[in-house]
């Protein structure tokens, strides 16, 4: 949004700008979706209509900033400078300043209905935990802060070049939602992962909400992410070893598919998007967060699903295809809409040749579900889990972050 094409009516103007004034016009511009150069058009055509001059801006340590303007809009300025016994850099300073003040950050963009997504497989090891951390991270990051996003493209044509992705990048705000992780996993490695610690087996946990047995309010068991790129909206409800048990236990309680609906439902009104991260199980636990996931009236569709995390690998398609049946069941035993978000491709890398890059062909072409994220294997999210740190706060600009953006965005 920093390098627009010159066109037959722009030209190019040079001048200086105070940092922290250039950092804000370019994290609101991106903000508001237009190019910087409109922005400063915009502010000095309006200051140069204003009837008296604003305050003086403290320009000391002014660099060099440059941008395109209408032809004649430079010259016009600089004039009414000069009447205003004003330095170029001032009035330019003064304009910037009234275009920010004038054009506000936007309020966040939030669901009518809270977004229940349920990142699944029935295989283990293929990085739910990691994909669920990363886009509960990205949905939460700072809507003040501009943060690398890779841009759509063709993941086919991705295959051979996964490890460069220099001209497939994007700063822009991040997306600011208050966001609640639920580990869902007797493994508990979301909640280790993040720095939390797991639940006591002789204390409450949301197994005992979905058994009936509550032992207090849910909410006093969430943990904040405390992280200032997360200023707060990033919880976990971290898990219990108890979980083990969840299936045995639900056996016994009616609607058992509603269980973790009913459990979770309370916490709703509190957040914008709860992701859970799912046990690799095909039990009545993975019954009742698909029934979680399901469309409920009124909701968009693709706002809530399943987001199926696989590998370029041929076990993958096997698990996928468990999945997938089970899920077809519960839609035509309980006559509900459960919506795919789509398919996560963990843990690729093109070096491992054809297996790799054929299998990676074979998730993009299945079509529906759609390939929504291509996430690389790379040694920062392992050092973020040794460090017990978020991923995007560890190695924010790090490909795999990069990616993890882009995801929640797809998904968005």
């Amino acid at each position: 949004m920093t390098s627009p094409a010159t066109s037959s009516d722009r030209e190019k103007v040079v001048s200086k700008l105070p940092g922290w004034l250039r950092q804000d016009l370019k994290i609101r511009a991106a903000q508001r979706g237009i190019e910087i150069q409109t922005a400063v058009e915009q502010g000095i055509s309006d200051w140069c209509n204003l009837a008296s001059v604003p305050a003086s801006i403290d320009t000391a340590g002014a660099d060099s900033f440059s941008t395109f303007l209408p032809e004649g809009q430079w010259e016009e300025f600089r004039r009414v400078v000069t009447d205003r016994r004003l330095s170029v850099i001032q009035g330019l300073a003064q304009s910037v300043k009234l275009w920010l003040d004038s054009n506000p950050a936007p309020d966040i963009a939030r669901p009518a209905i809270t977004r229940r997504i349920v990142v699944c497989n029935q295989k283990g090891g293929v990085g739910k935990t990691a994909i669920t951390a990363g886009t509960g991270e990205a949905l939460a990051e700072d809507p003040g802060t501009l943060h690398r996003v890779r841009i759509a493209k063709q993941l086919a044509a991705a295959a051979g070049d996964d490890t460069d992705t220099t001209h497939n990048v994007e700063d822009l705000p991040g997306l600011g939602l208050r966001v609640l992780l639920v580990d869902f996993d007797p493994q508990c490695h979301l909640t280790n992962q993040l720095g939390a610690t797991p639940l006591p087996m002789n204390g409450d946990s949301l197994t005992n909400h979905m058994a009936g047995d509550p032992k207090g309010d849910l909410r006093d068991l969430i943990v904040s992410i405390d992280d200032e790129n997360f200023n707060g909206r990033l919880h976990l409800l971290p898990a219990c070893n108890d979980a083990f048990l969840l299936d045995v236990r639900l056996s016994a309680v009616r609607a058992r598919e509603a269980a973790l609906e009913r459990a979770l439902a309370p916490l709703e009104a509190d957040y914008d998007v709860i992701l859970v991260d799912c046990p690799p199980s095909l039990g009545l636990s993975m019954d009742a967060a698909a029934y979680y996931g399901r469309r409920r009236d009124g909701e968009t569709p693709g706002q809530s699903g399943a987001l199926i995390v696989v590998q370029a690998e041929d076990s993958s398609a096997d698990a996928y295809e468990l999945l997938t049946n089970q899920i077809s069941d519960l839609r035509g035993d309980l006559q509900i809409d459960i919506n795919y978000l789509g398919i996560v491709v963990n843990l690729y890398d093109g070096r491992r040749g054809y297996i790799a890059t054929s299998s990676l062909q074979g998730w993009v072409d299945i079509k529906d579900p759609r390939v929504v994220g291509l996430i690389g294997d790379l040694k920062e999210q392992k050092e973020a889990v040794r460090m017990k740190q978020p991923l995007l706060s560890y190695a924010p600009k790090s490909q795999q972050a990069i990616g993890m953006r882009a995801l929640a965005r797809e998904i968005s």
